[in-house]
């Protein structure tokens, strides 16, 4: 007979499975626990939960004198304009000039019909022959009735008739000689010269045509273009903050003949010869609201021409002891400026400073920073409030792209050192340029997953 037998595996299924289930969940929470830090005490970064400090490019505050450089826009003008006009009137027989050319001084330019004059000139002469003959008879009258009169030989009315026909004939000479005076200034006006000298534009008249007959017309027009005239505009509120800061202190005046005047061309290139400011004028203009400057630009070459527009870098004031800060690192808000500063422990701390004029692609601060102290430039998007940051010398956009052309000195020796706890060299000026990545920072997986 044989008795019903249990299988082995159901007979042992619930004690057995509690064992090895509790034994195995004690293993799991082993397994989780704190591992042991090394023998050495530290731990790599970011271990325990804690991230190491984030690097950002940082800027020295280095106080110097700034110059205060104001764009603006001017048009040239020439040094002296004379317009040529017929004095006298006539016909235009010749032009003795070729358009565009150098013309001097007292040069003929035109000729007109001169026989008109020459016989008023003639017509003088004659007129001042006949007052001479005049004269010559009142003055032999005079000298007969001299003694006569003496005598009382004639009556004193008699003597008195006499020599005032004598004055007389003094004034028709006086008068003969002035016409022919005139006559002959009037056929010099035929031809037609030339006042200054410069250069000479295109002629307004041809010959046959009639000219200084009650009309203002000119023939031609004569510039000087060596030196220019520079005409400058600026707005009258630039120029009395301007004036305030210097009358406060904060800005000290550049001297008129000595600021640095610096013309730009419309293709953005410079003109290699510098201005020389002369004077500003006392009026604001009431419809533009500006005050204007004037320049004097040397012109040797004939380059430049009258008329043309121009932008114009003038330096008009010296910042004493400021910072030039690149406009990044600066927050500009109703409230006022402000950059961040390292403090104690490299703690980027809000600084309240006071921002001047702009110069290129930075800002003049005229104070709020002291010597040696550093401003935050870049990084701004891994900064933590609270948080430390680890500083890197910030270089500028021209400088970090020099650099990045021979980056492979840089890689060797990043590759010859090993692994490091923070940021190789050219790590640095990368991060400090477009802000540090995870990688670059040496921030480790556990960091990463924290975050």
């Amino acid at each position: 007979m044989h008795s019903r037998r249990t299988p082995p595996l159901r007979s042992l299924t619930r004690p057995a499975l509690l064992t090895i289930a509790a034994a195995g969940l004690l293993a799991l929470l082993a397994g989780c626990g704190p591992s042991a830090p090394p023998a050495g005490g530290g731990g790599p970064p970011g271990a325990g939960g804690a991230m190491a400090p984030m690097p950002a490019g940082v800027l020295t505050v280095e106080p110097t004198t700034v110059a205060l450089t104001t764009e603006l826009s001017g048009r040239l003008e020439a040094w002296r304009t004379a317009q040529v006009r017929a004095r006298v009137p006539g016909i235009v027989q010749q032009r003795l000039f070729t358009e565009g050319a150098l013309v001097k001084a007292g040069q003929p330019l035109f000729t007109l019909d001169a026989d008109g004059f020459r016989a008023t000139v003639a017509s003088a002469e004659a007129g001042q022959a006949r007052a001479e003959a005049t004269l010559a008879q009142a003055a032999t009258q005079l000298e007969r009735n001299r003694p006569l009169a003496e005598a009382r030989a004639i009556s004193p009315q008699e003597w008195l008739a006499t020599q005032t026909v004598h004055k007389q004939a003094l004034a028709e000479v006086a008068g003969a000689k002035a016409a022919l005076a005139a006559a002959r200034v009037n056929l010099g006006h035929t031809s037609i010269k030339s006042p200054i000298g410069g250069r000479i534009g295109r002629a307004l008249v041809t010959e046959g045509a009639l000219v200084g007959q009650g009309e203002t017309a000119a023939m031609a027009v004569v510039q000087q273009t060596n030196p220019l005239y520079l005409n400058i505009t600026q707005s009258a509120a630039d120029v009395l903050r301007l004036r305030r800061a210097v009358d406060s202190g904060q800005l000290r005046r550049t001297d008129g003949a000595a600021a640095e005047l610096r013309v730009v061309l419309d293709d953005g290139t410079e003109y290699p010869q510098r201005g020389k400011l002369l004077f500003a004028d006392q009026t604001v203009d009431a419809a533009t609201g500006q005050v204007t400057l004037r320049a004097e630009l040397p012109n040797p070459d004939g380059l430049l021409l009258p008329g043309l527009y121009v932008k114009v870098r003038l330096v008009q004031a010296n910042a004493e002891r400021s910072v030039r800060v690149p406009q990044q690192a600066v927050t500009r808000s109703p409230a006022g400026d402000s950059v961040l500063v390292l403090g104690n422990g490299n703690v980027p701390q809000t600084r309240t400073v006071k921002v001047g004029a702009a110069v290129g692609g930075d800002w003049v601060v005229l104070s709020g920073l002291a010597q040696g102290e550093q401003v935050v430039v870049d990084g701004f998007q891994k900064l933590r409030p609270g948080a430390p940051v680890t500083p890197v010398p910030w270089a500028r956009p021209g400088a970090s792209a020099a650099a990045a052309g021979n980056p492979a000195p840089a890689a060797a020796a990043g590759s010859a050192s090993g692994p490091a706890s923070g940021p190789a060299p050219g790590a640095a000026r990368a991060s400090a340029t477009s802000g540090p990545s995870p990688a670059a920072s040496g921030v480790g997986p556990a960091a990463a997953a924290s975050r």
